[in-house]
């Protein structure tokens, strides 16, 4: 009996909350709607002289009573619930043309306001999917959310509820986590509410190296935040990748300030002046080595310089690159200076499989395979012992491959 009677008391306190909220909903949209019309991801509603006006993509009402509108907004069913809801929570986030307001909407897939580009919107992972109307988006956010990929990161929009429900209607909670860990139940990973605790997850890599570039592939997984709310997850995702929000909705909005490599390299002082000697040749070798997709999430919209493109595809990352990092340019300096060396034609005696080896060991030390290789697989040209061999047949006391001395000419 007393099962039943918390039950009736639950079901009574949940009736009570809805119409609460209902009300408060009817309330915001009528004293909005007797100071200036409503028009709002495909909502219309306006007071006329014989009553309201309400509007949907599949309907249109007139001359309601505000109980009228009371009665339709109180029926869940009914796709001016939804509609109403979207207008309501998109009030309460508040900030038109702001960053922080267009990155939310880009996570649910709301078309996007005062964007340049069209309605369809990259994915973050090579797809694009077009802008949802509200009931698709609400049927998605009611279900397992809506999932957005940005990054490393994966995002998660959908609508609170219980604990998580601060009483506006159409509320919406993000959750954040590492895109190898979609699908994980989170009781098994490590779990923040703070923003500025994802620093902390920026620092190192899977291995404990210290990650100098953040929006390198090296994010560590393992961790996630649940219902945080539209600011906190804003501050969340640039502790993880530092200006990306800002430098995307810049350049959705057409006035991403783009500095190519070469009025970059020129304004460089002190021991980085040496940068814009860097030959043009070698400024696509150094955008092949370092701003690809595989060495950084970002994507490219630097070149050479203003109407000379550079041939090394720039990415694509959902977010963009606006001008050589610190990273590249300290890069730059050491090859400016490597560049500057004379040529010669060295002598080597090397076998056929011995050359094959040399070219296997650069290639996998530049991609990062050299701790996938197993130590049995001797097959392998990056194999530690078959590597081992070869310096002990190749390279003399002096570190001189073949016995040929090059240190007169380089510094390493």
């Amino acid at each position: 009996m007393t099962d039943h009677a918390d039950s009736d008391a639950n079901a009574n306190a949940d009736t009570d909350a809805n119409a609460n909220t209902n009300a408060d909903l009817t309330d915001a949209l009528l004293e909005h709607a007797d100071r200036e019309p409503i028009a709002f991801d495909g909502f219309r509603l306006e007071a006329t002289d014989d009553g309201y006006a309400v509007a949907t993509p599949a309907a249109e009402r007139t001359g309601l009573s505000g109980r009228d509108l009371r009665e339709a907004l109180a029926d869940e069913t009914d796709d001016v619930h939804e509609y109403a809801s979207n207008w309501r929570y998109w009030k309460h986030v508040g900030g038109e043309g702001t960053v922080r307001r267009a990155f939310l909407r880009w996570c649910e897939r709301a078309p996007l306001e005062d964007a340049v580009e069209s309605e369809t919107e990259g994915t973050g992972d090579g797809r694009s999917e077009a802008a949802r109307a509200v009931p698709d988006r609400y049927e998605a956010l009611a279900a397992d959310g809506l999932e957005r990929q940005w990054g490393q990161l994966s995002i998660t929009t959908r609508l609170a509820d219980g604990d998580d429900y601060d009483s506006v209607p159409g509320e919406r909670r993000y959750d954040l986590r590492h895109v190898d860990d979609r699908g994980t139940d989170p009781a098994a990973l490590e779990t923040y509410d703070r923003p500025r605790e994802a620093r902390d997850l920026t620092t190192y890599d899977e291995k404990g190296r210290y990650r100098p570039l953040k929006t390198a592939p090296t994010l560590v997984s393992g961790w996630a935040f649940t219902g945080l709310s539209g600011d906190d997850l804003v501050d969340a995702v640039e502790f993880v990748y530092p200006a990306t929000v800002a430098n995307w909705h810049r350049e959705r909005r057409g006035n991403l300030d783009v500095d190519h490599w070469l009025e970059t390299a020129e304004r460089q002082s002190g021991i980085y002046d040496v940068v814009d000697e860097l030959p043009r040749e070698a400024v696509e070798w150094m955008a092949e080595a370092c701003c690809v997709d595989s060495q950084c999430l970002r994507r490219r919209e630097w070149e050479y310089e203003e109407g000379d493109e550079l041939s090394v595809d720039g990415g694509d990352g959902p977010f963009p690159c606006r001008e050589p990092c610190s990273l590249v340019i300290a890069a730059a300096r050491k090859w400016a200076i490597l560049e500057t060396e004379a040529e010669h034609t060295w002598e080597f005696e090397l076998t056929t499989s011995e050359k094959n080896q040399l070219e296997a060991l650069i290639d996998a030390v530049a991609e990062g395979r050299v701790d996938e290789i197993r130590e049995a697989d001797v097959n392998r040209g990056a194999n530690r012992y078959r590597t081992r061999y070869l310096r002990a047949k190749r390279i003399d006391d002096e570190g001189n491959l073949c016995g040929v001395d090059s240190s007169v000419d380089s510094d390493g």
